[in-house]
């Protein structure tokens, strides 16, 4: 296996670059062989209670040996090797360290019993390593909805300006998509059940052989797949099962991840465009390198990785689809490469877009006084509507003024667009006479807090009704959250 920080082959940027040594630890090898071998205990435990000659000895030399070191993992790769199945090669390599549970280890077991529970265990413990993650973008995000919840700025339709909004409320659209990412993990999370202990094609016949000397080997059979389902800390087991557990149990799992993935994509995509207007701007540390060429750049080099992140994880998607339809009767083996591959992947890019979003979330700045300007340089032409109601208010013609309005704003247009000037609109208004009932009450009628509408307020109730008790139940570890640190 290649070393963390092998210099001489290729390895995955995610756990060598990018991901929490959590996450890289859970999907290790060395977490999935020890989870094999609790597996096995797990088994022999609970056939043991139910009648099955085990001696304690047995159990007492599996409990001591549940943990691999480098010796056992090279003796493991020889054995595959030679014998050309993985999960056959650890029982034999596990027998040698327990000789007195060598002949029962793996008893009446496919090898699904434990490559599919190990990984039923893995998803549930990669999913609560993302939910608390997850829960802290969302309060990052939320302090600073709070902070600028009535700070006015233009919003933008088909990226052209439209009505104005404010800074927070946009931040709540954020919120919202990740809200429904964390109901949605949570979910999945919830829903996952144990294969358990099933058999060759999932009819527990072999269990069923095991406990045939006792009268009531049924009740025994579905006594096993309920003890070895609690001690592998599972409330439930699938009912039915082939020899594998459905794989659609991976896309439902995979899919409230890729369902993340969008709602990255979204934000950081919206980040990276405020930064070209330069009206917000991402984290850059005091040393760091915006461009090799281009000394004064600040490019959004975190929001870019996360729109590269996010579309890699999101592909993974179609990659599960396509595994769990294909499958055949009760089982096929093209599943197993692919897995390898996706399930891993999955997890540790969806824990390196986390990372990237706190760190981002952490640091966002504000320009108010570039938001400022380019609202003024579009204010003049949404406020002609407010200009045009005051106008009849005062006793004036819809018509008539709706068609002065209609020529100041096509030659202030031309200006801008033509001369490369400012907006002068307003001035011109301030110079027809017709408009003299106004002239006094411009700067109200130009005032962008009456363009934003209940924005403030809808942040305000957003927050309190949706956001903090979607919170609660992670409030002490957003409390203690380190800050996020990029390692590269």
């Amino acid at each position: 296996m290649a070393q963390q920080h092998s210099f001489d082959a290729w390895q995955s940027p995610l756990s060598g670059r990018y991901a929490s040594k959590e996450m890289s630890h859970l999907f290790s090898n060395a977490t999935r062989f020890s989870t094999w071998r609790k597996l096995w205990l797990y088994l022999a435990e609970a056939e043991k209670e139910l009648g099955i000659d085990i001696p304690d000895e047995a159990l007492e030399q599996m409990r001591a040996n549940l943990e691999l070191d480098a010796e056992q993992m090279k003796q493991a790769a020889e054995e595959e090797k030679r014998r050309r199945h993985d999960v056959m090669a650890h029982v034999h390599v596990f027998g040698r360290k327990c000789p007195a549970a060598a002949g029962k280890i793996h008893l009446g077991a496919t090898s699904c019993y434990v490559t599919d529970n190990a990984d039923l265990i893995f998803l549930r413990s990669g999913l609560d390593l993302l939910l608390p993650k997850l829960a802290t973008v969302i309060a990052r995000l939320r302090d600073f909805a709070h902070e600028h919840r009535a700070l006015p700025t233009l919003g933008f339709t088909h990226m052209q300006p439209a009505q104005l909004t404010t800074v927070g409320k946009r931040a709540t659209l954020w919120i919202q998509d990740f809200l429904w990412d964390l109901r949605n993990i949570k979910r999945a999370r919830d829903d996952l059940a144990f294969r358990g202990v099933k058999g060759t094609t999932g009819t527990q016949a072999s269990f069923l052989q095991l406990f045939d000397a006792f009268p009531d080997k049924h009740e025994r059979v579905e006594a096993l797949d309920e003890k070895v389902t609690k001690l592998a800390g599972f409330d439930e087991a699938m009912p039915v099962t082939g020899q594998t557990y459905s794989r659609k149990v991976d896309v439902d799992v995979l899919n409230s991840l890729v369902s993340l993935s969008a709602s990255a994509l979204k934000m950081a995509t919206d980040i990276r465009l405020l930064c070209h207007l330069k009206e917000v701007e991402e984290p850059f540390e005091k040393d760091q390198i915006g461009s090799s060429a281009m000394a004064y750049k600040r490019n959004p080099m975190r929001s870019e990785r996360v729109c590269g992140l996010a579309r890699w994880l999101g592909n993974i998607g179609n990659s599960a689809r396509e595994t769990a339809g294909g499958q055949w009767m009760e089982r096929t083996l093209d599943d197993s490469a692919n897995r390898r591959l996706s399930i891993p992947e999955g997890f540790l890019t969806a824990d390196v877009i986390l990372t990237i979003l706190q760190n981002i979330t952490e640091g966002l700045v504000v320009y108010p006084a570039q938001i400022q300007r380019h609202i003024a340089a579009e204010l003049p032409f949404m406020a002609t509507e407010n200009v045009i109601m005051t106008m009849v208010h005062l006793g004036g013609d819809r018509q008539e003024c709706h068609e002065r309005i209609r020529v100041h704003s096509h030659d202030a247009a031309r200006v801008v667009k033509v001369e490369g000037g400012e907006n002068d609109l307003v001035k011109r208004i301030m110079a027809d006479d017709y408009f003299k009932p106004v002239h006094a009450i411009m700067d109200k009628l130009l005032d962008p807090m009456t363009f934003i509408g209940r924005a403030p307020q809808q942040v305000d109730s957003f927050l309190s009704k949706h956001v903090e008790p979607a919170l609660q139940p992670y409030s002490d570890v957003i409390k203690h959250a380190a800050k996020a640190e990029l390692s590269v």
